[in-house]
């Protein structure tokens, strides 16, 4: 299963953009991860594959929204009220098929997308 992420870019403190994943084939739970410059890969968000059931990290509790398609399969997340420091390559994640329990850890995720560069300034 390959993932496409879209829908990074540029935006000003207080804006917002929304990304998508596409992947190829069904998936199990998905979700986001970030990477800012000379940190660690952090969980983002997860979804399970229904939509039903969702988790989120502290920081963007209340900013961010996750959710599914679940006829394409695909993934969004939409990103309200943005500060600099959500500057980060963002990638979408899934588990293997029949795996729909939350985890925040990157290394339970066997599907990963290319990443897209989300760039917020103040």
């Amino acid at each position: 299963v390959q993932l496409q992420a879209f829908g990074g870019g540029l935006v000003q403190a207080g804006g917002s953009l929304r990304l998508s994943c596409a992947p190829s084939g069904r998936t199990g739970r998905m979700g986001w991860f970030r990477q800012a410059p000379g940190k660690d890969r952090e969980f983002v968000a997860t979804i399970t594959s229904s939509g039903e059931n969702t988790a989120y990290a502290d920081f963007v509790k209340g900013r961010f929204t996750i959710s599914r398609d679940a006829a394409r399969n695909a993934a969004y997340l939409q990103m309200n009220n943005l500060k600099p420091e959500d500057t980060a390559v963002y990638y979408c994640a899934g588990r293997r098929g029949g795996h729909d329990l939350h985890s925040g850890n990157a290394g339970d995720y066997r599907y990963w997308g290319q990443g897209t560069l989300v760039t917020v300034s103040s």
